[in-house]
């Protein structure tokens, strides 16, 4: 008996409108628009819309988390855990709460939610998940954290889009735009794009020259500054 042919599953075609956005003296953010299209494998087609989830990503760093604890009437620093590869900007948007899209394992295995990135951290789960928490409330206050739900709008039954904002004082880097298909709790496809976000102008110049040369910065640094300091005091220098 012949073997039947595989079943093509649906996928996605996608895009984003910049793949790079100049971050200038003046920059106060900006929006970034994500798009594309489910092309539906044939048995797929009049059983019900899948769900897409879209992703905003990077880039990582290592940070340490420290705790402060009142001591004798003084807040000190107490305790303190390291993370590594912790992504300095992560945005989630999708079309509906995606704990209603997939199970929680899937979404776990995943890393798709802020609460599900897990870091990695120098000490055990039960003694860094504080810390793992407060990381991600202290980025969600500072807007580098979201979770949109029914943020993903269809356009028909395959056309979609979206916004992701991107606040001022977005760090710079390489990122990364990520797409997923689920259809009936399950991942039917993904997709990813490359975005970059970098000083621009007398910005990027300075930028990269503190990142190059950072002795050198340094005592330019502290040479402009006396510089000013001599100045202010020969303006208003009293006879």
């Amino acid at each position: 008996m012949p073997n039947e042919p595989a079943r093509a599953q649906s996928s996605l075609e996608t895009d984003i409108s910049s793949h790079l956005i100049s971050v200038t003296s003046d920059f106060t953010g900006t929006e970034l628009l994500l798009f594309g299209a489910i092309k539906y494998d044939e048995e797929d087609l009049g059983q019900g819309q899948g769900d897409v989830l879209v992703v905003v990503r990077g880039p990582e760093k290592d940070i340490v988390v420290r705790r402060k604890d009142r001591v004798a009437g003084i807040w000190i620093n107490t305790d303190a855990v390291e993370f590594s590869r912790v992504p300095s900007f992560y945005a989630i948007a999708s079309n509906r709460p995606i704990e209603e899209i997939a199970p929680a394992d899937l979404l776990s295995r995943l890393r798709l939610g802020p609460s599900r990135l897990r870091f990695r951290a120098n000490e055990p789960a039960n003694v860094s998940l504080p810390f793992e928490e407060a990381i991600v409330r202290q980025k969600s206050l500072e807007d580098l954290y979201s979770d949109q739900a029914a943020a993903v709008y269809f356009l028909g039954d395959t056309l979609f889009r979206t916004t992701i904002a991107i606040p001022a004082n977005v760090p710079v880097g390489d990122y990364i735009a990520e797409f997923y298909l689920f259809k009936d709790g399950e991942l039917m496809s993904a997709q990813s794009s490359p975005l970059f976000i970098k000083k621009s102008g007398l910005g990027r110049t300075i930028f990269d020259f503190a990142h190059d040369y950072p002795a050198l910065y340094g005592i330019a640094a502290i040479i402009v500054a006396l510089f000013a300091g001599w100045l202010a005091s020969a303006v208003f220098r009293k006879d």
